[in-house]
């Protein structure tokens, strides 16, 4: 066995060859070295112990080492770890698309499967351009979305986000220019964001291929949660000028707002929806794009006979089969029951940061807590006053949240809420 190697020196490795998202390099302040992580918590090479709060970007919502999801691991190991999804096909994947369309709104038929969320969004609007080349309309090739959205770091993908007080504002210049809307409005009734929104329809309609939001809840651009009216209102403009709609779930898929998808409130169903992060509950890297029978039958019939679109890793079998058991776990356990003891415990647990005066805003929807400060938050010292609550969070611009696993105990929950009031406190 080889001697283990010292936190010292491999931070000093890190520091010299590892560059982290979002970061300098290297980065600063230093990351903190992770030993192995366990249920709802994280073990670090210190010995420190800390609640995630995060679930890993929002992806591990069984936890770590689930023995359901290590067990499916182990089983597929001793089939095939991979094998090339072209001319090929295997029962993880065929399963997998099986049992996300049985969950998915009505109309979704078609599964394609890609890397990462990031991926599935690039996808997502490959599909939308190609459905309007198959359809003669190649001018149609522009998309429309709100502000406040993040869909993620690839180039079509951060052509979606918000251009101004998103992170990809350097890049302003190099993207393809998008047509925005205003953000949707936290409450119903606001007839004057229908009109300049349907405006916005009128004056662009023979460009626009596809609508693209996040339903209901805006994530990594600023943790923003708006009435699911208006998703209903952007599927009439769409019905209305024959636009594809296209859903981004990778965030709040597979329960987190307390419905299996977010489109539920709205009572609408997309032409085209993406799929991440909980998908395999943390495990791998697995994303999905699905899309209605008639944009996939457009594409297959159009002028190429085919999607031209085809990862090296697309359908991993044993991505696909830990997924699987993921959501067979999610609907055996009772989530929405397990969602709404979050969403309470939450509600509860942050009322106090209210009261504190750099907090701006305190808002809770399903398994989502988010405290809102009046100016940019000290990561580094946030982070360390959550850590001396023993809670790992990670906050971001003047927003300090936790999306935490589904299987964090009350107690694990108050932990959680405690540190986040302490850390706006700090």
């Amino acid at each position: 066995m080889p001697e283990p190697v010292s936190p010292e020196a491999l931070l000093a490795l890190d520091a010299r060859h590892v560059w982290h998202p979002y970061a300098a390099m290297p980065a600063a302040p230093a990351p903190y070295v992770v030993d192995s992580a366990s249920g709802a918590r994280i073990r670090l090479q210190d010995g420190t112990e800390l609640i995630d709060g995060m679930a890993s970007w929002w992806a591990a919502i069984h936890g770590y080492r689930h023995p359901v999801l290590d067990a499916a691991a182990q089983a597929q190991l001793g089939r095939m770890s991979h094998v090339m999804f072209g001319g090929l096909t295997h029962e993880p994947a065929i399963s997998l698309a099986g049992r996300l369309v049985e969950l998915a709104p009505a109309g979704l038929a078609r599964v394609f499967f890609a890397d990462s969320g990031s991926v599935s969004v690039e996808v997502a609007i490959k599909m939308a351009l190609q459905y309007w080349q198959a359809a003669g309309r190649s001018g149609r090739n522009r998309l429309l979305t709100v502000r406040g959205g993040y869909h993620g770091d690839t180039f079509m993908a951060m052509s979606v986000c918000d251009p101004v007080g998103g992170m990809h504002h350097l890049f302003t210049g190099n993207l393809t220019e998008q047509v925005f809307a205003e953000m949707p409005p936290a409450q119903p009734g606001d007839e004057s964001w229908r009109r300049r929104t349907a405006e916005l329809f009128e004056r662009h309609s023979d460009e626009l291929a596809a609508v693209i939001v996040e339903p209901v809840v805006q994530g990594a651009g600023g943790m923003r949660f708006y009435d699911p009216s208006y998703v209903a209102e952007l599927r009439r403009l769409c019905d209305e000028h024959g636009l594809l709609l296209i859903l981004d779930e990778i965030a709040t898929g597979f329960g987190r707002t307390g419905t299996m998808f977010a489109a539920e409130q709205a009572g609408v169903s997309p032409d085209i929806m993406c799929v991440g992060k909980a998908l395999t509950g943390g495990y791998l890297s697995m994303a999905a794009t699905l899309c209605t029978d008639a944009v996939a039958e457009a594409i297959s019939n159009g002028p190429g006979g085919a999607f031209m679109h085809g990862p090296t890793f697309m359908a991993n079998p044993l991505a696909a089969a830990i997924a699987g058991a993921s959501l067979d776990l999610l609907q055996a356990n009772d989530w929405q029951t397990t969602v709404k003891r979050a969403e309470a415990a939450l509600s509860e647990g942050l009322a106090a940061a209210r009261d504190l005066d750099p907090v701006a805003d305190v808002r809770v929807l399903g398994a989502i807590g988010v405290i809102e400060l009046t100016h940019p938050v000290d990561i580094d010292r946030v982070t360390r006053r959550a850590m001396g609550e023993g809670v790992w969070l990670r906050p971001f611009r003047n927003l300090i949240y936790a999306m935490p696993p589904y299987i964090c105990t009350d107690e694990d929950l108050a932990a959680i809420c405690r540190a986040m009031v302490a850390a706006a406190a700090a």
